[in-house]
């Protein structure tokens, strides 16, 4: 027990890296992974469909869960984003240059793209929210009495 818990405050005081956007070797787990964050782009505007068809939505929970999905779909966009800018377009180039600095170099004349992959690369700032509204509508709807549930045609 004492080992697993040392081994615990390593990995979360001491992390060698932690970076939002993941590399991937080869093309294929790249083109996986890309089509895995378009379908789960896709599922979370189906459910934002589903939720406002059946009226769902009228509900606190249900309508925090709606917003928890609509903040996955534009990170699911950042992401997909940010990988091709850095793995595919070939307009940048991301030299590590410290622990905690990088340096971006655009191709002459797309110097904008820079600027992009920055933005692209603070995507933290709109999973978190996700996160954060899906959890809140879990404890809502959880907490919910029953009987409101079923009248509102919930599960």
């Amino acid at each position: 027990m004492r080992a697993l818990l040392s081994i615990l405050l390593v990995v979360l005081f001491f992390p060698d890296s932690a970076a939002a956007l993941q590399a991937h070797g080869g093309p294929e787990g790249l083109y996986a992974h890309q089509m895995a964050h378009l379908f789960f782009a896709f599922s979370m505007g189906l459910l934002i469909y589903w939720l406002r068809r059946r009226r769902l939505v009228e509900l606190r929970g249900w309508r925090f869960i709606q917003y928890a999905a609509f903040f996955f779909i534009l990170w699911n966009a950042d992401a997909v984003v940010g990988h091709w800018l850095e793995e595919q377009s070939g307009l940048i180039e991301i030299h590590r240059i410290g622990t905690m600095h990088l340096r971006i170099d655009a191709i002459q004349g797309h110097e904008w793209v820079a600027r992009l992959y920055y933005l692209v690369k603070l995507d933290h700032l709109l999973c978190v929210p996700a996160m954060v509204f899906l959890f809140m509508g879990l404890r809502w709807l959880l907490r919910m009495p029953p009987d409101r549930d079923r009248a509102k045609g919930g599960a």
